[in-house]
């Protein structure tokens, strides 16, 4: 693993997994993604992961005029690199996912590396009622989907994002997504530094058990070497254990509304940047430094934040 000297902090700021009725703290509108994002990077991420939502149902919704409407003022506001997300919502297609991130031209992107089967109907098993028609289908029809990354999708959304100069958060749910990587490592269709993010606690991915993150962290080091940074997100109650042995291993880490609706045991939390303050708290007090946007853009060896479309 490449050794910056630095955690890079990344806040994943709504994602498509969580539905309005979990919690009343998720960002749905662009004024709400836009403050939520602002104030994760006031508190200290360097990275902000972003998805957008339908303002009306909170539905994922991957189209160019919703990111729009928020993204500028969120590059007006801060320094942080914008990471946009090309996996959108559950069962959009190929075309759809890939549209923001064709559109933005963003420092980075996130690639999931393999599909999976992506199960997340109990997710919503604590909502009493129902905000939005939506949403327990949706839910529910996860027992019977596989998110799609092949690998002819995959080198289509590594081809034509890196065609603008835009680099990837590779998502690795299971230890073959690391193989899948290295397959477009060795064609050099990417280049050195890769910034493997491995995705714990996914029913249908690897388990969120802290000899996972050192097996994922150790296979990432025989199959990349130096030339890659290693970082985690942990789903729900795994993510700040999870995240927080990533950083001791040398790593960065991933928290955010997208990961986890909680901040502690039974308490949750009021916004993305309460989750990005605890993790900051946590790595500086363990002797660790955090990165600012400018030492994540060196070690990521990103294109630089003037260099996108909007």
């Amino acid at each position: 693993m490449k050794r910056g000297g630095k955690v890079i902090v990344t806040c994943a700021v709504t994602g498509s997994i969580h539905t309005p009725s979990m919690s009343p703290h998720l960002p749905i509108t662009p004024d709400e993604i836009a403050a939520e994002a602002i104030a994760a990077a006031e508190a200290g991420a360097a990275m902000l992961h972003l998805h957008a939502r339908n303002p009306e149902t909170g539905q994922p919704d991957q189209s160019p005029a919703l990111f729009e409407q928020f993204l500028p003022r969120i590059k007006q506001s801060t320094d942080a690199i914008i990471n946009i997300t090309t996996g959108g919502g559950l069962g959009m297609t190929m075309d759809q996912r890939l549209a923001a991130a064709k559109w933005a031209q963003p420092e980075v992107a996130s690639m999931n590396m393999g599909s999976i089967n992506f199960n997340i109907s109990a997710a919503g098993a604590k909502v009493a009622e129902w905000k939005h028609d939506w949403e327990k289908p949706y839910l529910d029809m996860t027992k019977d989907f596989i998110l799609s990354n092949t690998f002819a999708q995959i080198e289509r959304g590594m081809t034509e994002l890196s065609a603008q100069g835009t680099r990837f958060e590779f998502e690795c749910y299971d230890i073959g997504h690391l193989y899948n990587l290295a397959h477009f490592v060795d064609r050099k269709l990417i280049e050195p530094p890769f910034f493997v993010q491995g995705v714990f606690g996914i029913l249908g991915g690897i388990g969120p058990d802290p000899e996972n993150v050192v097996h994922m962290k150790t296979t990432a080091d025989r199959l990349f070497g130096d030339d890659y940074l290693f970082s985690t997100l942990a789903a729900g109650r795994h993510q700040m254990p999870l995240v927080t042995l990533s950083a001791l291993l040398g790593g960065s880490v991933r928290v955010g509304l997208e990961d986890s609706l909680f901040l502690g045991r039974g308490q949750m939390a009021a916004s993305n940047a309460d989750q990005v303050a605890k993790i900051r708290r946590i790595v500086e007090e363990l002797g660790l430094e955090v990165a600012t946007p400018a030492e994540a853009r060196a070690m990521m060896k990103t294109k630089g934040g003037d260099q996108v479309a909007f």
